[in-house]
């Protein structure tokens, strides 16, 4: 936007997640008008690197030509068709891709239920799980199980188990029956951990108390995120994962994985359950899937839950629809088109293996920071995601962590804030040379700080 951009211009755009006064009084610093490969461009020609990876769906870089072209020939082609009770091959062939080449591991997940977004994607996910109980005859299932400080997307649905209070403070009343695990960040147990916590694997045991309170046949599933993301990269424990697995399966509890940020290589695996060597029952993704080009989001479901919901009996006739949902854009030709191009990039340059041999090059770098700031708290780290947490200001909270994105933005670096931390996510197609870019940027800006 030139300087001829006005108020009036400035102020239609109510802007999602967004200090809108702050930002309409500061606009130029924060305003993009190209991308390309790791970086961004400002309108003032200052030169950005991407840190962030979009909003962790970018991993493979910005304007891939092989994904600008695949969603142009696909838009000249076939721009738009239905998939209720219709459908295109793209849609097919995505959804076997997706368990092919993300998924090779698992002999459990069989079907892909397509969304347009992350949100879309966790609320599909409740929806089919309190389905496939109803199916089975036990409607009374219906409890759902969070965690404090995950999130799950701005659906009701996903703000209802998600534990971020900031999501749910304004919104009143969100589903009945969502209960949630205690998180499990400890700062002053595991503070500056490499990697998993070695303490914390007890926590999941909390799930039983929820069991206990409230009797297993009236959950319907439990909901985590492997790694939770927007809270600020909190590393699951050691074992952590697998307890809440096992306590699942003792009493026959629906495990749901929200991986719409660790899904498509952020862990140098294309999900979470293979890096973590846990299966669940359901696991919701997007971001990456389309690498952000075009708005996509899926369910991943076990054969078993797809079978017993479509062989219903509950049906009036053979030509019945078994599950009423989905959404307009469910299956969008050009977010097929995109998809696949996406998968097909991740396997020509060998991304997957470029995350995991860079991984311990981000570790080692964030955590070199350690020293550079005696305002440091923390510092998280696993495969390309990492988080530096700070001391707060007293009645100030998150406004250090606001200058510090501000003072990277300046030095040509986008971070992602939350609270006073800041979180990144470098694309998953980084260099050394790339790493040790973010670790300079960030270590001169800490060593300003006041």
């Amino acid at each position: 936007m030139n300087q001829a951009a006005n108020k009036r211009l400035l102020n239609a755009f109510w802007m999602p997640f967004t200090a809108n006064r702050h930002f309409k009084s500061n606009h130029d610093l924060y305003m993009l008008a190209s991308a390309k490969g790791n970086y961004y461009f400002a309108e003032d020609g200052r030169k950005i690197f991407d840190a962030t990876s979009g909003l962790w769906c970018s991993g493979l870089g910005h304007c891939h030509p092989k994904i600008t072209e695949a969603i142009s020939q696909q838009a000249s082609t076939l721009d738009y068709a239905p998939t209720f009770q219709m459908g295109h091959p793209k849609a097919f062939e995505f959804a076997n891709r997706i368990i092919e080449d993300l998924l090779p591991s698992s002999t459990m997940i069989k079907n892909v239920f397509f969304t347009s977004s992350g949100s879309s994607a966790v609320d599909s996910a409740l929806k089919i799980c309190l389905a496939y109980h109803y199916a089975k005859g036990e409607g009374n299932r219906t409890r759902f199980v969070g965690r404090e400080l995950g999130y799950h997307g701005v659906g009701f649905g996903g703000i209802s188990v998600g534990g971020l209070g900031s999501n749910r403070k304004a919104y009143g009343s969100t589903l009945f029956g969502a209960d949630h695990l205690p998180h499990t960040l400890n700062i002053n147990r595991n503070a500056f951990t490499k990697g998993m916590p070695q303490s914390g694997v007890e926590l999941a045991d909390s799930l039983r108390n929820l069991i206990t309170l409230h009797s297993a046949e009236n959950i319907a599933a439990v909901i985590v995120e492997p790694v939770a993301g927007s809270a600020g990269v909190i590393v699951p424990p050691v074992g952590y994962l697998k307890r809440l697995r096992e306590i699942c399966d003792q009493h026959n509890l629906l495990l749901i994985f929200d991986e719409v940020i660790t899904g498509v290589g952020r862990l140098g695996t294309g999900f979470g359950t293979e890096f973590f060597d846990v299966q669940p029952d359901i696991i919701t993704t997007a971001k990456g899937l389309t690498n952000g080009a075009v708005p996509c989001g899926a369910v991943l479901c076990k054969g078993e839950i797809y079978d017993t919901i479509t062989s219903s009996n509950k049906g009036s006739g053979r030509s019945s629809i078994e599950l009423f949902h989905g959404y307009t854009y469910s299956g969008h030709p050009l977010a097929m088109a995109a998809g696949l191009a996406t998968l097909d990039i991740i396997k020509e340059e060998n991304v997957f293996e470029n995350v995991r041999k860079l991984s311990a090059v981000w570790e080692d770098g964030l955590h070199s920071l350690k020293d550079s700031s005696n305002l440091i708290k923390d510092i998280r780290n696993i495969g390309l995601m990492g988080a530096i947490t700070f001391e707060s200001i007293p009645d100030d909270i998150g406004h250090r962590a606001h200058t510090i994105q501000t003072n990277c933005l300046r030095n040509g670096l986008l971070v992602r804030v939350t609270g006073d931390t800041i979180a990144m996510s470098p694309p998953l197609v980084s260099s050394e040379r790339d790493i040790g870019q973010i670790i300079e940027i960030l270590g001169k800006v800490f060593n300003d700080l006041q």
